[in-house]
């Protein structure tokens, strides 16, 4: 039975990194960042390969209900455009949401292994913080005082069309689809669409983790 050693810090080139191969990638469990949630709340876990017409037609279906009267949109790292971009078909479809925006950082692991594993070969342990977003939307009045808060949209605005919604995923550019921007933090949200164009393998400047193996 192969036996870890515990992790050791090291220092890996960019260029070390074409050797190996992501296998696995966890992300922090971390509680909503809003009060007073009801207790059967539909959070809407938003995650890279999801596709919008399937993320959409259950939200939509709960949203609907009668019963129903908040939901929670959330995604980090490069989900964090097709999150915003669910949003904002929602609020194109049903009227009248109060929204409440929070930015946050969330911690994520990833385990590569080389791609030629030899006898005494490592696997990789990278340890990366991560721009995450969460959003609330409800029928019911929201607290305009809290930080996020955003009104019911007045107009139109800048949407994606509705008849393209299922069958076209958002451009990889945060600049290739044209939308009401949902967050008050512009600085954040530009930082978060540096993130989410970030390609693997990562850089150099994040923490690797030898594990050992024999």
């Amino acid at each position: 039975m192969p036996s870890e050693r515990p992790a050791m810090q090291v220092s890996v080139k960019t260029g070390d990194m074409e050797n190996y191969r992501k296998i696995r990638k966890t992300e922090e469990e971390s509680p909503l960042p809003f009060e007073n949630l009801p207790a059967d709340i539909v959070e809407m876990r938003v995650k890279e390969g999801s596709k919008i017409r399937n993320l959409m037609g259950f939200a939509m279906g709960r949203m609907e209900l009668e019963g129903t009267k908040q939901i929670v949109f959330s995604g980090s790292g490069r989900a964090v455009t097709k999150t915003i971009t669910c949003v904002e078909i929602m609020k194109r479809r049903i009227r009248g949401l109060h929204q409440i925006t929070k930015l946050r950082y969330k911690s994520m692991q990833e385990i590569w292994e080389h791609r030629e594993p030899q006898e005494g070969s490592q696997n990789l342990t990278l340890l990366k913080n991560v721009p995450s977003i969460c959003i609330l939307l409800s029928k019911e009045p929201l607290d305009p005082a809290e930080a996020g808060y955003q009104p019911p949209e007045t107009g139109d605005g800048l949407w994606v069309g509705t008849e393209e919604i299922g069958e076209v995923e958002p451009s990889p550019s945060p600049r290739g689809v044209k939308r009401s921007l949902c967050c008050g933090d512009k600085e954040m949200v530009k930082k978060v669409n540096r993130e989410d164009n970030q390609m693997d393998p990562p850089l150099p400047n994040y923490t690797y983790l030898l594990n050992y193996q024999q």
